[in-house]
């Protein structure tokens, strides 16, 4: 429901990436394979967006997109000027700039810039499960909600030799139940899909569902969000800018694209958004005239410039099922190992240099780099434990994201991932959900599973 709804398709290079330059086992599937799932969703969910015909970063199916103030612009055209491999673009994002018939039918309204998006967006702009997903599934008729569960685990049949159902946990009166179906999709986000997972043992799987090969659990990766800049910006005194644009600049990565270029394996995404204001000052001011005189200070413009990395998939860093504690519920509680490498200083280093470099000649002065120190798992995007790949011996998912031991089980949130891209994940995770989707209604059909 609360999410920064930034949605980039993957480019050619992002599947291609880990089998080239073996960092990872290789992505099962390529851009093609995804690219009309990644129409699909977008046309259903309304994304904002320029068509910018960048091979790094595939066009969409776009509404109009967001402006940028002067200064973004004036940044944007110098550093774009500056470096014939870099390009700054408007965001895409996850707003309605323009509704569809059908996001009226939900009774989705269009993006007012109101800053209300902490709430969950009263005007339903913003694509979420409250505003779209879960009215469109009422609509079918076909909707239950049960409130109050807790996963335990998959319920898997020996005799049957397949994944039967799930065993619930209710949140408030501790109650056990088991629900069945034909088909089960573990879409819990990352770390809680591996718990599930690795508590759903039986005599066939000891060691967690599908878990054939010990690797279920490992290789998560994340990415790297320590790097960031602050700069100033002189002049553009007379201008302004209206509304909370729900989305900054950003550039796709320029490192090691189509091949090896520096001492560090992959690269990062950047992004950066200009602003001034006297907002800042007012944090700490009541209400009335002292909150008012202290925002008529409009200021000189700032700039903020971040990073969003990508990290490598390792067997070292993993999670697994604490062998004493236990939450609430009765479940394991999940270990979490995971740090950074000196790939990921590496990259982080590159990109503080890179950015206050294209700061400087997009004329700004000031520039501060800042490195956060942050720990993994302070931000967002975990992915991995149980990825896709070609071979059930380094793999847990096919291609089509069934479990290679239970082919009646599909896993299409971040835990499937193989690697982790600089993009923002979600608009792929919804994509190959889709497409998952449609494979089962069809394996159905034809009684494969």
């Amino acid at each position: 429901m609360l999410w920064a709804r930034q949605v980039q398709r993957w480019s050619k290079y992002d599947f291609e990436g880990p089998g080239r330059d073996g960092f990872a086992v290789d992505w099962p599937i390529r851009y093609e394979d995804i690219a009309p799932w990644y129409s699909y969703v977008e046309r259903f969910i309304g994304v904002s967006g320029n068509k910018d015909g960048l091979e790094t970063l595939p066009d969409g199916e776009f509404l109009p997109a967001w402006e940028m103030n002067k200064v973004e612009k004036s940044i944007q055209q110098k550093v774009n000027a500056a470096y014939p491999d870099r390009n700054f673009v408007i965001g895409r994002c996850a707003h309605l700039t323009q509704p569809a018939a059908h996001h009226l039918a939900q009774g989705r309204g269009k993006c007012m810039a109101r800053s209300m998006c902490q709430r969950g967006c009263p005007f339903g702009a913003y694509f979420s499960s409250n505003s779209s997903t879960l009215p469109a599934a009422e609509a079918t008729g076909n909707l239950t909600i049960r409130p109050h569960s807790v996963v335990h685990s998959l319920i898997y049949d020996d005799v049957k030799g397949k994944v039967t159902g799930v065993q619930v946990v209710d949140a408030e009166t501790m109650e056990t139940t088991e629900f069945y179906a034909k088909v089960i999709f573990v879409n819990a986000s990352t770390l809680n899909s591996n718990l599930i997972l690795l508590n759903s043992k039986s005599k066939r799987f000891p060691e967690g569902l599908g878990n054939d090969n010990g690797l279920l659990g490992t290789h998560i990766a994340f990415h790297n969000y320590r790097g960031s800049l602050s700069a100033k910006m002189d002049g553009f005194l007379d201008s302004y800018y209206y509304g909370r644009r729900p989305t900054a600049i950003m550039m796709p990565n320029f490192r090691n694209v189509k091949k090896q270029e520096v001492d560090f394996l992959r690269g990062y995404m950047t992004f950066y958004s200009a602003g001034r204001g006297g907002w800042g000052n007012s944090r700490n001011t009541d209400f009335g005239p002292g909150f008012k005189e202290a925002n008529s200070e409009v200021g000189d413009w700032g700039v903020y410039m971040m990073m969003q990395g990508e990290t490598i998939p390792k067997l070292e860093n993993k999670v697994y099922l604490d062998s004493e504690l236990k939450d609430k519920w009765g479940m394991p509680q999940l270990r979490v190992d995971v740090g950074y490498d000196e790939n990921d200083e590496k990259s982080l280093r590159d990109f503080l240099d890179q950015g206050a470099e294209m700061l400087e000649k997009a004329g700004c002065k000031d520039i501060v780099q800042k490195d956060s120190g942050q720990a993994p798992g302070l931000d967002i995007h975990e992915m991995g434990g149980v990825r896709m790949g070609r071979d059930p011996k380094t793999s847990l998912l096919g291609s089509h994201h069934q479990m290679h031991a239970c082919p009646n089980v599909y896993v299409t949130d971040g835990s499937s991932m193989t690697s982790t891209g600089t993009q923002n994940p979600s608009l792929t995770y919804m994509a190959f959900t889709a497409r998952a989707v449609d494979h089962a209604v069809n394996a159905l059909k034809r009684k494969e599973i």
